[in-house]
């Protein structure tokens, strides 16, 4: 009887798979409910035709899955779990949604799209880079990825085995892997291995890869690449292992097939120079390229590939002789396949000797041609008595011509990998490796032979291999879950394999068969039919071939089934389809091999004279190959013993062991050894079409594939047992609305998941509970989901039901209204026609005043009555209230009084104690000012003396100053005298000279025509000589014709010789030039490994000196450390016994006995009534405890805030060197303290003493005022007297330097007018070098003349800048004077504020204190909360300008380096740290603002103050420091933005995409194997309020370091362009997140940006247009994509999205109810035909490394530099403020 459940699945509308010959499964509605025991099933086919599908009540036909799981990632995703339901998911995704991979459980599904799509980037890379496999879409990338981060977690070697048939995109795949591993783990060194591990795959895929029916590009042989990690995860090396190649292509091909790439690539390159002398011609014209009879690809060009040949060849190291060799062999092997074998009679046959390709042939490998052609037509049989030479027929010979062909070519293949293998090498020691397995697939063709043989056993052991995998992640998952499990029935193929290689399997008796001189082809079959027929199911003999045998792969017979250790509970029936069609999945794939050429092929034998011929070859290569070599060069070794289920026969002879079956069967042996000891990862390429159309899926070829491939087997393994896991979190969020009340009640989610399916599920085989998952049969996940729908349509039904009633309702009411006025007018209307008379009205109106009376009368009896009850009760309840608030007021007194008198004994007790450290308090302080007014009294004593004395000093000094000025002044006169008289001296002789100069120009011009006109006379002389001679070499060259007619006979035979001469010469002249080179490399290297030698020797020693520097700081460090831990115990020693002695004070002075005694026997009585006092009691015990708690924390908050102390000590152990000195001070300082204190307190009696003194004091101060106020009125008038001579003789110096500026600019103007003239003379002069040689003696005078002038007037120009010093030193001298005397009248006001000049003097050798204290130490958390912005570039700049008065370019050159390369530094020890960052942007942008603003420049001064403008620089231009510093703020800002992104990038995605912001609308889907959970409750999990506070952080922490608000707002715009560009980019490649309900969530949180924007004001930075893109999606994702109109909104309004991402996310929209409607493909093609106009990007990511160009803008500072202070803790204390 079927359950249940299933069988009310079986019900209307619901659809089932049927059988179909054409598409394999189609589609069907249950027309009419099943009920159990019915023979058939009426069924509505998708065409509308009604269909009675008989069915047998234990099979019922496979249910089709709900449309909301049809299109998964993962295929175990699915409810039911069979063929049909596997192939429509796949048609759906590749089809439709255009998606070409997909999960099969741990298998990655790769359907091959023919045609080139944009999902390969390094953006994508990127993206799929350190996510979690089940979070992005299914990707050959995600393989990759988590094979690398299993392999960096757990140091575990990894492989991926990539299989499929040929055409399927196997060798793509493993490219794009290996790929992958590249650029992800790019390695440090310069040696670049990763792009020499790519290189491999062109040269191997040229070399052995070929065209063929099935693929263009198919892999004739089998490949596994080890890739070699090291500690740090990073590409070493690589190692190439290569299996079974197809020899047989080298010389047959079939038709439309090609041989391998590289002969199609010579011959297309053969034309050109270097590949000349190999003779090649086109393909079409050699034997071997030309037998598929189409030899060119289309697409492809092949002399364009041969570049990329070379140019990889070249990557991997191999020079161009090497080349020209491998092209050598190649060209050769074409050559042979050309050699005629010609017939002579029936058993004999010839060669030629004068076949031209025969001569190339051994030409190019260095062969006697004679003994070629010789012994390829004959062969040597050597016996025990005799050796005979036997003549083959010529079939024969061509078989041997072939044999040979492909020995060459083997060993050329088998060479080229070595050498890869070499270039591949390193020298270190490999870590780990990942293995990429590039494997043929299953073949079958219309002819099968050896080679379909050897890939078939090949496949037979990988599936055995994947099978025993499966069911190993199975059992651990079930254990890791304590799921109980029992035996189930699985596919083994072990049987298969025991009768290919078991003891007298199929290979041993081939190799048997191989061991016998006479052993033929049909011997060997006999022996196979004589041994299986009828023996083994698995064998079987065609019915109408006695040449063939047939081999059942991949059998489901009963006999072919075993039983696993892995235990699963057992399987209940299930006519679902899940079960019973899903057990016949892996049918029966029956393969004929044809047994021609087995033997053949597997000895693959060259007859031995052909061996020798080319072992004794002249071309070194080829003598290598055929060499003999004792030691197999093979990698595998002899003592790899394969194993089976039946014992193997272990072969003794030497022969036996070289077969090619042999070889094949120990080199699988050690790939499965190798797979079995590495975790390995699947990939099943799939060829969806033979046509190769791009997205066209032939559902019978793709089931044909899964059937071989072992997806099905997988899919058929997981049905039979728990297919469908959910973690209960999912579970609850998915199906809580199928919960009850009373469920939901639970606290616990795991309770109420289990009480939930024990409700809906009656049986409990159904599923079972793990420790975090619930584990469901197949088809409960869709009975579930069926509930789940029901249960929202009976939901939506009501919803309905009551809107539909209120709106009807609400239209009946007031159509009902309506009626009733209607009703009521139109019966008013009646009866007032009817009732209106006299009579009537009367009537009324007395019956009306009658009504009036009575009621009135009713009313006033009731409202007497109600009056009287309401008084009395308010009487009662009013008394009430009275008293009880009596009573009240009298508790209440009586507890004021209480209070009063402890309130007032406390507030006595805490004024007393209050008072008296008042008082103490107020006489330490006054003691202290009465002495620091002493101290300051004395020091305005001393002062003024000092000034007294100054003064005096000054003016005497003054007197002498102005004489020696007088002096200079009377000097300076006389020079200008006598400049002048020079001046007038020089001008005379430069007109005198110039006048000579050009004389002589005048008789060189008259020189120069004389001499054109002889030049003339000379050319027509020449010009008659040169036709007698021409007429002479015409005769001549007639001659030399005639004998050279003659010498070319002769000079033909003579060439002959010599070319042979010539090609001996340039071999050797190879062979010399190969040696120098080499030793030329040896020699650099050994430079090279010296020159490090010595550096690495050099900082050694460095190292070595500093050494012993470390280790005395070490040591001083560790004993100041221990100082510092001394005085912190002391100290807290000295606070807890402070605090102990506090608390015993408070807890003393509340005495009970001192409360009683103060209260009189009145009070106490007064308060003993009615226990009040006993109340009082237990309040003030309850006080005192209150005090006790209160003084309790206050003790722990210090002991909390000694231990913080404790803390910051340990942390502040690097700052020793500067704390000590303070900690000692400090410790002088307390010690002083203490003792001034005891000695004040011992003197508070000295006091009055002290007021007397004082009052002395103040006297004679004001003495001391008045005689200074007199002394200063006499230096007033003496100073004015000074200042007037000062002022006339200021006068007199300014009109003789205006004098002296007249005659300057006279001097410079006669200055340029002589540098004009002498260019010219230089230009003449230089024209007549040229001509005469006579002229350099003029040139050389005239040269002199002008640099003895130029010199002369240099000289004047040095005298006159010295008077412009000598002048401006005495006008500072002057204002000097000037200062002094205003500072000498403004003594007595010398008690106002001082004026400072917005500089900070320092000396020379504080540079680096400044430096190292300012930039290096500076730590800015703390110290940005209390001081200006950019607070150490105003410093800086204070410093700059102290320089720059002191015009000092050295010192300001040394601080500005010293400030550039500080920054550099501190930002190079921070590049991590966010905040230092930060702080150092921000001062490096403050600084050259500061430069800007105070440069003097026009443009930087408009918002400068008149003050500001004063402290402008005068000296030096800044301008180049100015571009530096905007270089170094450009550098800080990208780091700054780099390590923004870095913080905020892994939070991006859960908080924008991942995390469900709008509660309630949710909806989890079932994840499959590759997405579970292992919790509950992701407590850790980012939100939307991580990036807000993320952003929060990094706005506050630019703010508080003072960065430029423009800055802070391009840093936010770069911030919210990368949010954007990372959620889109997830989007992208994430299908699940493609629904309307995210779209909803998404905009929710962009709508939170924009607030967050909003509050922080930041609306104009551009940061919200960033985030267009990703709100375009948002809103593609929520609106209506069906009807034209659609389409056409959509293209107007996503601007911002290219076409290839609007056409990628309507293809991966998915729905996540049954209520959403998926995105039909005609709506898809609409709005692609929409999008073809536009001209935008084929990229579909987003480039997230983008950067949006910086602008640093100008902003004057504020704050002025006079008023600037430097913070102690600076530690600035050596730099002055003038």
């Amino acid at each position: 009887m079927l359950p249940m459940a299933v069988a009310e699945l079986y019900t209307q509308y619901n659809r089932v798979w049927i059988p179909d010959p054409e598409e394999v499964w189609k589609s069907a509605e249950i027309a009419t409910d099943y009920r159990v025991g019915d023979k058939v099933l009426r069924l509505l086919l998708e065409d509308g035709t009604e269909l009675d599908y008989s069915v047998n009540p234990e099979s019922l036909p496979p249910l089709r899955n709900p449309d909301i799981l049809v299109g998964e990632n993962d295929l175990t995703a699915l409810s039911y779990l069979h063929e049909p339901a596997v192939l429509h998911n796949l048609r759906i995704r590749f089809a439709e949604s255009k998606l070409i991979y997909t999960y099969s459980g741990i298998i990655l599904v790769a359907m091959n799209p023919y045609k080139q799509l944009p999902i390969y980037g390094d953006a994508i890379i990127h993206a799929y880079s350190g996510q979690n496999m089940g979070d992005m879409d299914p990707h050959i990338f995600a393989v990759a990825e988590e094979a690398y981060k299993q392999m960096a977690r757990s140091n575990r070697n990894q492989s991926i085995i990539v299989s499929g048939e040929s055409g399927a995109g196997k060798t793509v795949s493993a490219r794009y892997a290996m790929r992958y591993f590249a650029t992800v783990s790019k390695s440090g060194s310069n040696a670049h291995v990763e792009d020499k591990v790519l290189a491999s795959n062109p040269i191997t895929e040229a070399v052995g890869n070929a065209k063929t029916t099935r693929n263009d590009n198919s892999s004739r042989f089998g490949k596994y690449t080890e890739i070699s990690f090291d500690e740090q995860n990073q590409i070493i090396g690589a190692n190439m292992r290569t299996y079974l190649l197809e020899k047989s292509r080298v010389v047959f091909q079939s038709e439309n097939e090609r041989n391998y790439h590289i002969f199609y690539q010579l011959c297309a390159s053969a034309q050109q120079s270097e590949f000349k002398h190999l003779k090649l011609g086109s393909a079409e014209e050699f034997n071997y390229t030309r037998m598929g009879g189409n030899t060119v690809i289309e697409g492809v060009n092949d002399q364009a590939e041969m570049v990329e040949t070379q140019k990889t060849f070249t990557l991997l190291g191999f020079k161009e002789d090497f080349q020209m060799d491998v092209f050598k062999i190649l060209a050769a092997i074409l050559h042979l396949g050309n050699v005629q074998i010609t017939a002579v009679g029936n058993e004999r046959s010839s060669v030629s000797e004068d076949d031209s390709h025969l001569k190339v042939f051994c030409e190019l490998l260095g062969l006697e041609s004679g003994r070629v052609a010789q012994w390829l037509c004959n062969r040597k049989i050597v016996t025990s008595s005799e050796t005979v030479v036997k003549p083959m027929t010529r079939p024969q010979a061509v078989n041997a011509r072939d044999a040979l062909a492909k020995k060459i070519y083997a060993h050329l293949f088998d060479f080229i990998v070595e050498r890869i293998n070499q270039a591949l090498q390193f020298s270190g020691k490999q870590h780990t490796f990942i293995g990429v397995l590039d494997i043929y697939g299953f073949e079958t063709f219309d002819v099968n032979s050896f080679e379909q043989f050897c890939i078939n056993y090949a496949n037979e052991k990988l599936q055995q291999q994947f099978n025993m995998h499966v069911f190993k992640l199975e059992q651990e998952e079930y254990m890791k879950e304590d799921i109980p499990w029992t035996l189930i029935d699985f596919y083994d193929n072990q049987p298969v394999i025991d009768l290919i290689e078991a003891k007298m399997g199929i290979l041993e008796l081939l190799d048997e068969e191989c061991l016998l001189p006479h052993g033929t082809d049909e011997n060997w079959l006999q022996k196979l039919y004589n041994n299986f027929v009828n023996k083994n199911p698995l064998f079987e003999k065609p019915r109408m071939s006695n040449t063939s045998f047939v081999i059942q792969h991949f059998a489901d017979k009963m006999l072919a089934r075993t039983r696993t250790a892995l235990y699963l509970p057992p399987l209940p029936v299930c006519p679902s389809g899940s079960h019973h069609h899903s057990g016949r999945i892996c049918t029966t794939i029956q393969v004929e091999y044809k047994c021609e050429g087995f033997l053949e092929k597997n000895r693959d034998t060259v007859y031995d004279m052909l061996v020798e011929i080319l072992r004794a070859s002249k071309f070194h290569l080829c003598a290598n190959f055929f060499q003999e070599n004792p030691a197999s060069p093979s990698p595998f070794g002899s003592m790899i013993t394969v194993k089976s289920a039946k014992e193997v026969i272990k072969p003794n002879s030497k022969h036996f062991r070289t077969t090619v079956g042999s070889k094949f069967r120990s080199s699988l042996y050690l790939l499965m050894e190798t797979l079995n000891a590495t975790t390995p990862h699947y990939v099943r390429c799939i060829k969806p079409n033979d046509e190769k159309l791009p997205f066209e899926f032939d559902s019978k070829r793709i089931v044909q594939q899964l059937r071989a491939c072992g997806v099905l087997e997988t899919i058929r393994i997981s049905a039979q047992s728990y297919p469908s896991r959910w973690t209960y979190i999912e579970f609850y969020s998915r199906y809580g609305i199928l919960m009850t009340k009373q469920e939901l009640s639970f606290s616990d989610k795991k309770e109420v998941c289990k009480a939930v399916l024990h409700r809906l599920i009656q049986d409990s085989n159904q599923y079972q509970f793990g420790k975090t998952k619930i584990f469901f049969r197949a088809g409960q996940v869709a009975y579930l989901e069926k509930l789940r729908l029901d249960k929202l349509r009976q939901s939506c039904v009501v919803i309905q039901k009551h809107i539909r009633g209120w709106l009807h309702r609400k239209k009946f009411l007031r159509e009902r209204r309506a009626a009733l006025i209607i009703q009521q007018y139109f019966r008013g209307q009646q009866t007032v026609r009817k009732a209106i008379t006299a009579v009537a009205l009367k009537e009324a109106w007395a019956a009306i005043i009658i009504q009036k009376h009575c009621r009135g009368y009713l009313v006033r009896n009731l409202y007497q009555l109600i009056r009287v009850a309401t008084i009395t009760i308010q009487a009662y309840t009013r008394g009430f209230l009275a008293r009880r608030r009596y009573r009240k007021m009298l508790e209440e007194h009586k507890a004021v009084i209480l209070q009063k008198y402890a309130r007032a004994w406390l507030a006595r007790r805490r004024f007393q104690s209050i008072r008296r450290f008042v008082l103490n308090i107020q006489l330490t302080y006054r003691v202290q000012r009465l002495q620091k007014k002493l101290e300051d009294q004395n020091k305005e004593n001393h002062g003024l003396v000092e000034k007294l004395t100054s003064l005096a000093a000054l003016r005497a000094g003054d007197v002498e100053k102005i004489q020696k000025l007088e002096v200079e002044l009377e000097r300076a006169a006389a020079h200008r005298r006598n400049y002048e008289e020079k001046g007038k001296r020089y001008r005379d002789a430069v007109e005198e000279k110039l006048a000579k100069l050009q004389k002589h120009n005048s008789e060189l011009e008259t020189q120069k025509d004389q001499i054109q006109l002889k030049l003339q006379e000379k050319t027509e002389e020449l010009k008659e000589k040169m036709d007698n001679l021409t007429k002479q070499l015409f005769d001549d060259v007639q001659k030399e014709e005639r004998q050279r007619m003659l010498l070319e006979k002769s000079f033909e035979l003579k060439t002959q010789d010599y070319e042979k001469q010539i090609q001996s010469l340039k071999e050797q002249i190879k062979a010399l030039k190969d040696e120098k080179t080499q030793l030329q490399q040896l020699v650099e290297e050994e430079h090279v490994t010296s020159d490090g030698l010595k550096a690495e020797v050099a900082r050694l020693s460095k190292q070595a000196k500093t050494i012993s520097e470390f280790e005395k700081e070490i040591q001083l460090l560790q004993a100041q450390k221990i100082d510092v831990e001394k005085h912190v115990q002391s100290q807290k020693r000295e606070m807890r016994e402070k605090m102990s002695e506090i608390t015993k004070q408070l807890l003393e002075s509340y005495d009970i006995e001192d409360v009683r005694s103060r209260l009189s026997v009145e009070d106490l009585e007064h308060l003993n009534e009615d226990g009040e006092l006993w109340f009082a009691y237990e309040g003030l015990k309850k006080a005192t405890r209150v005090l006790e708690s209160h003084f309790q924390s206050q003790k722990e908050c210090y002991e909390k805030e000694i231990e913080a102390l404790n803390f910051k000590v340990v942390h502040l152990s690097q700052e020793i060197n500067h704390l000590q000195k303070l900690f000692r001070e400090e410790n002088d300082i307390n010690e002083s303290i203490r003792l001034e204190v005891t000695r004040l307190t011992s003197e508070n009696m000295m006091i009055p003493d002290f007021k007397q003194q004082i009052s002395e004091l103040e006297k004679q101060k004001q003495d001391l005022e008045i005689r200074l106020n007199e002394q200063t009125e006499k230096m007033k008038g003496k100073l004015e007297e000074l200042s007037n001579q000062l002022n006339r003789s200021q006068k007199e110096e300014g009109t003789q330097r205006k004098a002296m500026e007249a005659q300057n600019e006279i001097h410079a103007k006669e200055k340029e007018k002589l540098i004009d003239k002498i260019q010219e003379m230089q230009e003449a002069s230089d024209h007549l070098k040229k001509q005469f040689e006579t002229e350099s003696e003029v040139k050389s005078n005239f040269w002199q003349e002008a640099s003895r002038l130029i010199l002369e007037n240099r000289d004047l120009e040095e005298e006159l800048d010295m008077k412009d010093r000598v002048i401006k030193k005495l006008q500072d001298q002057v204002k000097t004077l000037s200062k002094t005397t205003g500072k000498a009248s403004d003594v007595h006001s010398s008690s106002g504020p001082k004026e400072y000049l917005g500089m900070l003097q320092y000396k020379r050798e504080d540079e680096a204190k400044l430096i190292q204290n300012l930039i290096l130490d500076l730590k800015p958390r703390g110290v940005v909360v209390n001081m200006i912005p950019g607070l150490p570039a105003h410093i800086l700049f204070m410093c700059v300008r102290y320089a720059d008065s002191l015009n000092d370019a050295n010192m300001l050159k040394s601080l500005m380096n010293s400030t550039i390369n500080g920054i550099k530094q501190v930002v190079k020890e921070h590049l991590e740290d966010f905040e230092m960052l930060s702080f150092w942007l921000s001062n490096t942008c403050h600084f050259l603002n500061c430069l800007k603003q105070y440069s003097g420049e026009e443009e930087f001064m408009k918002h400068n103050s008149p003050h500001q403008n004063k402290n402008c620089l005068n000296n030096f231009d800044l301008s180049e420091y100015r571009q530096i510093l905007s270089d170094v703020a450009i550098r800080i800002y990208h780091q700054f933005i780099i390590i923004m992104e870095k913080n905020i990038q892994p939070i991006i995605v859960p908080g924008m995409l991942e995390y469900e912001s709008l509660q309630g609308i949710s909806g989890l889907k079932p994840t499959g194997f590759r997405k579970r959970s292992s919790s509950i409750d992701d407590t850790d999990a980012y939100t939307m309020t991580s990036v807000l506070q993320q952003l929060s952080y990094f706005y506050t922490t630019m703010c508080q370091n003072g960065l430029d608000p423009e800055l802070v707002r391009q840093a936010v715009k770069q911030l919210f362009f990368l949010i954007g560009a990372v959620t889109l980019n997830s989007l992208f490649l994430r299908k699940d997140m493609c629904s309307c309900r995210k779209g909803m969530q998404i905009r929710c949180n962009i709508s939170y940006l924009e607030e967050w924007l909003k509050d922080k004001n930041l609306q104009n930075s551009l940061a919200k247009e960033t985030l267009e893109p990703l709100s375009q999606a948002a809103w593609l994702l929520q609106v209506k994509k069906t009807t034209d109109s659609d389409a056409k909104e959509i293209y107007e309004r996503c601007t911002s999205l290219s076409a290839v991402q609007i056409i990628k996310i309507l293809n991966s929209y998915t729905p996540i109810d049954d209520f959403e409607k998926r995105v039909t493909p005609s709506f898809v093609r609409k709005v692609q035909a929409l999008l073809n106009s536009r001209e935008d990007s084929s990229q579909l990511m987003l480039d997230t490394k983008y950067l949006f160009q910086v602008t640093f803008p100008f902003t004057p500072s504020p704050h002025a530099l006079e008023m600037i202070q430097i913070p102690s803790s600076f530690k600035l204390g050596f730099l002055n403020r003038l």
